[in-house]
């Protein structure tokens, strides 16, 4: 069947129960999905949350109101912001396959770089000269080999790759909102990327990146690309934990080796004994990442119905099917299939279980489809 098929156009309406749901407490792109498949459609979700957080414990859940989500959406428009959401034609094809893509993505500039496929560069902020002359040399060819550039408008390698590769096309990631650029001092160089490139954020118009922002920053990076080059890094460095990211969602590493005296090679080198790709030139990154490129991409997720369609209703949880999934769960990450295996019940209502205690803050998703006790 054509790709093309299996996307879906949200309405405004359900774009704004969209900017409703995932803006509302203690619900994040994992739970966003486990929602979306209870109720299929952004609105049920919302009418059910309070009730769901009451039955998990919590009876003061913050459900973010439609008179927000439309100010944001307003607030959105005026910066030329767009909304995709996660099943539209326009999602960065690669970033949709992960199980915590985020399920709107805001963005602004121009809309085609998302549909082509990405090389992530990342590396140190105090970057060498010769790092930064490098990581210039790979985005421009790998640039003028058709590829967009995809990271995330940091100071050193992140930027290097970005100006290197304006003439062919750029991807900035932003930690917080279209509106609170980081750092200040590349607001001129995201106007620049924003010509022939795009910027992308999930998070709300307003928001001032945290430390803890950048990790979630890092995942769309990784998410986004074919395959991540780290030029430099040192030990404990965000380009690490970008690179660990690629290596869970199956995306090719690629590093640049260094000198073993110069502490913003040591997270490099590490790469390369753990086995990430040696390269030396953007010719290697290329090879490698060919044909990976030929295999089919998978189609979208995460499809709403059309607003007249009805959908099923969800599966109910009964108080005995709560102890007793409450009683297995522990800090042990574990699969909610085990876990309805173990508790003899059908995992749609194991699932309502977990949605309950998870709005309430009892519980926390990781990757896999596993889930454990917050």
């Amino acid at each position: 069947m054509n790709e093309r098929r299996s996307f879906v156009k949200l309405s405004d309406t359900q774009r704004l129960d969209w900017l409703r749901l995932i803006r509302s407490e203690n619900v994040g792109p994992r739970t966003f999905r486990a929602l979306i498949n209870q109720y299929a459609a952004a609105s049920k979700a919302i009418e059910n949350l309070g009730d769901l957080a009451r039955r998990g414990g919590r009876s003061d859940l913050r459900i973010a109101s439609r008179a927000e989500a439309e100010v944001e959406m307003a607030e959105a428009k005026r910066h030329g912001v767009r909304f995709i959401a996660v099943g539209e034609e326009e999602y960065p094809a690669r970033l949709r396959e992960t199980e915590d893509a985020p399920p709107l993505l805001a963005v602004r500039g121009q809309i085609s770089a998302l549909t082509r496929d990405g090389i992530a560069i990342v590396g140190a902020r105090n970057a060498s000269a010769a790092g930064v002359r490098f990581a210039a040399k790979l985005a421009r060819d790998i640039g003028e080999a058709g590829y967009v550039i995809v990271s995330g408008l940091a100071r050193g390698i992140d930027s290097a790759g970005h100006s290197a590769s304006l003439a062919t096309g750029t991807v900035a990631v932003l930690a917080g909102g279209h509106d609170r650029i980081y750092p200040a001092e590349h607001f001129g160089l995201l106007e620049e990327i924003l010509k022939t490139g795009a910027a992308v954020s999930e998070m709300p118009m307003g928001w001032e990146p945290r430390a803890r922002d950048f990790p979630r920053r890092n995942r769309i990076i990784a998410g986004m690309s074919v395959g991540i080059i780290v030029v430099e890094a040192a030990e404990r460095s965000g380009s690490l934990i970008t690179a660990r990211l690629a290596v869970e969602m199956g995306r090719e590493v690629f590093a640049v080796p260094g000198s073993p005296i110069d502490p913003r090679s040591s997270g490099t080198n590490r790469l390369l004994k753990q086995g990430a790709t040696l390269i030396t030139s953007a010719e290697d990154v290329l090879e490698a990442v060919a044909p990976i490129l030929r295999r089919a991409k998978p189609p979208a997720k995460m499809r709403e119905p059309p607003e007249d369609e009805q959908p099923s209703p969800p599966a109910e949880a009964s108080d005995t099917l709560r102890m007793k999934v409450s009683r297995l769960l522990s800090h042990t990450p574990v699969s909610i299939d085990e876990l309805a295996r173990l508790a003899d019940a059908p995992a749609g209502a194991v699932q309502i279980v977990l949605l309950e205690m998870e709005l309430a803050g009892r519980l926390a998703r990781h990757g896999g489809g596993l889930v454990s006790l917050a």
